[in-house]
């Protein structure tokens, strides 16, 4: 695996998957449980995420090495999260940017750009909620005085459709740029995680210095990049994606049938590509090159433009479909946006991917930081196995 600085400890990344991660908080909760004592003495000093996954990272990485203090606090997080936590569900609000909608698409932009829909929900409340929660002087503390090697969240610039990943990290970690990605060094504020946890569509567009920003996983391909380019020598990743044998895939597929689509089917398939699928893909490839340069001899090693070494990788996934879990969520919604997501095709019987990312109440999210902490338990020899390599 191709780095851009020197290895600097063990990275921990974090993918998107809006209320999914609560998910990734029980996962932390059960790494701290398996670490003990060792927890509040710094596993992780590379911390990455995507979307959900950067407002996790984020709150981790405020509390430096005290990894134990943050998992248990992230766990009471997304255990008294609720949905009005995150977005506007009064008849008001929704109602409003319903017309908005209306009103542009039936005069054909006639209204100017200015007053053009970008989104369905208003997440005013998300932005009070993170301010609360999520230390930004903390984080660049901790990287200053050499406590982190760097932090990074990614997010989807409208602009040019690049996933810009904004990390604050050690001297030597110098910028980068690949095809349709690249970093830019800039300390951590709360706008650069409200950016990349912006799903397109449904919350609106964050603007981050002249730009305006969306959701990290629409376009970042390979998520484990920026801990590899700041420095991380092993990555421990948490996925949100259920990985379905491939025997029971083919059932699936084979024995399917479907009388009918809705919008809220599309909705939760394109949702699941853009957070879930490229995290399992960039896995799969750093599995295939690590095979490849364990191959090479040091000599072999030397002659390469850039540095060539193992990365070990460590994946936890969820042990159940965390799209079936929100199958029964419709009725815990607030009376109108329950109406409104009817309206498209949710109900008991299907749509549940979509409401999986929109779930914030404790009857999904505390089952979910339980399924992440059993998991983490149940992966107890691998965990320990990974960090005393």
């Amino acid at each position: 695996m191709r780095q851009s600085s020197m290895p600097g400890g063990c990275g921990l990344v974090l993918s998107g998957g809006g209320a999914r991660g609560a998910y990734q908080a029980g996962v932390l909760r059960g790494l701290a449980d398996v670490l003990g004592d060792e927890a509040n003495r710094g596993p992780f000093r590379v911390l990455t995420g995507i979307s959900a996954g950067a407002i996790n990272a984020t709150y981790t990485a405020a509390s430096g090495a005290r990894f134990g203090d943050a998992a248990a606090g992230l766990w009471d997080v997304w255990r008294n999260l609720r949905l009005e936590n995150v977005i506007r569900t009064d008849f008001g609000s929704l109602s409003k940017l319903g017309l908005r909608w209306v009103f542009d698409l039936g005069l054909g932009g006639g209204g100017g750009a200015k007053r053009m829909a970008t989104h369905l929900i208003d997440a005013t409340p998300l932005r009070d909620f993170l301010r609360e929660q999520i230390d930004a002087e903390a984080i660049r503390h901790h990287i200053h005085t050499g406590t982190l090697r760097g932090v990074a969240v990614t997010a989807t610039s409208y602009a040019s459709g690049t996933a810009i990943t904004f990390f604050d990290a050690a001297p030597d970690v110098q910028p980068w740029a690949r095809t349709a990605r690249m970093g830019q060094r800039t300390p951590i504020e709360l706008q650069h995680v409200l950016a990349s946890a912006a799903i397109p569509i449904l919350f609106p567009p964050v603007r981050v210095g002249a730009c305006w920003y969306g959701d990290g996983g629409v376009r970042m391909t390979a998520p484990l990049s920026p801990a590899i380019h700041l420095g991380a020598s092993s990555v421990l990743a948490i996925g949100v994606r259920y990985q379905r044998p491939d025997q029971q895939v083919r059932e699936l597929n084979e024995g399917n049938r479907m009388p009918g689509v809705t919008l809220a089917d599309i909705g939760g398939t394109m949702l699941n590509a853009a957070f879930l699928d490229s995290l399992e893909a960039d896995a799969e490839r750093m599995t295939r090159i690590n095979g490849t340069v364990g191959l090479l001899t040091d000599e072999q090693k030397r002659h390469q433009i850039s540095p060539l070494h193992v990365v070990p990788i460590l994946m936890i996934r969820p042990s159940r479909d965390l799209g079936a879990l929100a199958s029964d969520q419709l009725a815990n919604f607030p009376s109108f946006l329950r109406h409104l997501l009817r309206g498209i095709g949710a109900s008991d019987d299907s749509g549940g991917d979509l409401l999986s990312y929109l779930s914030f109440d404790p009857a999904y999210t505390v089952p979910l930081l339980e399924l992440g902490r059993a998991d983490a338990l149940a992966q107890r020899s691998a965990i320990e196995a990974f960090f005393a390599g």
